[in-house]
């Protein structure tokens, strides 16, 4: 079994990855032991992703906690094998956290190491757009996914899910630049403020993580947009 937390492609510095983690250093290191036995006999990770495993999906998601305030309602959007909502539970011990996924193979996945970790985090099966899922979330501080979808049909998934003043996080690519010149407008059309990119996670991963902050705007109407059909 390749090893979660040390590998040719990033090894992990105990002391530095501390400086996330704190002391739950080790339920991180319990939650990559995961991803990289069932989480890939199940099809939540490929195959080939469990020699980066640590610095391309752990901690690319947790140093994202930056960005979130102490004590957020976070809700996870897609989250599939819990990145990055699981990731920021641990990173973030007085976060609210909830993961929303619509596949029942990956909800009982998640549902399993979460029961193992012992950490406080929901799983809700459902879509960020259904009105079941909404009521329940609605009025989220912080709202998250990770390669979910473009920006601009994101925003109209997620929006709805802030309370005024909230924010969205999206965790993105090389490309979020592109991304953000082209959807700006349709974002502001659903009730989101201006995206702007901020870099988390100098000095911890190299590149550092890239994702697209759009906060919902006080007052402004937010329009929603519904997917087709059910996974």
């Amino acid at each position: 079994m390749p090893d979660p937390t040390g590998t040719a492609t990033g090894p992990a510095d105990v002391d530095r990855d501390g400086l996330v983690f704190g002391d739950r250093l080790p339920l991180a290191k319990r939650y990559a032991e995961h991803l990289v036995t069932s989480g890939i006999e199940r099809g939540l990770l490929g195959p080939r992703e469990a020699d980066r495993v640590w610095e391309r999906h752990i901690l690319n998601c947790a140093v994202v906690a930056d960005l979130v305030p102490d004590g957020a309602r976070v809700v996870d959007v897609g989250s599939g094998a819990g990145l990055p909502g699981i990731p920021l539970a641990l990173a973030l011990p007085s976060a609210r956290v909830v993961l929303v996924e619509p596949l029942a193979r990956r909800v009982e996945w998640l549902r399993e190491v979460i029961s193992d970790l012992g950490v406080a985090v929901e799983v809700e099966r459902g879509r960020a757009e259904e009105d079941d899922v909404r009521r329940r979330w609605e009025g989220a501080d912080v709202v998250t996914a990770r390669a979910v979808a473009p920006l601009a049909r994101l925003a109209g998934w997620c929006l709805p899910l802030l309370r005024p003043g909230g924010r969205m996080l999206a965790i993105k690519g090389a490309a979020a630049a592109d991304e953000v010149r082209r959807d700006s407008a349709a974002v502001r059309r659903l009730g989101g403020g201006a995206p702007r990119i901020e870099r988390c996670g100098s000095g911890i991963i190299d590149p550092p993580s890239t994702v697209v902050v759009v906060e919902r705007e006080a007052g402004a109407p937010v329009r929603t947009r519904r997917r087709r059909g059910r996974a």
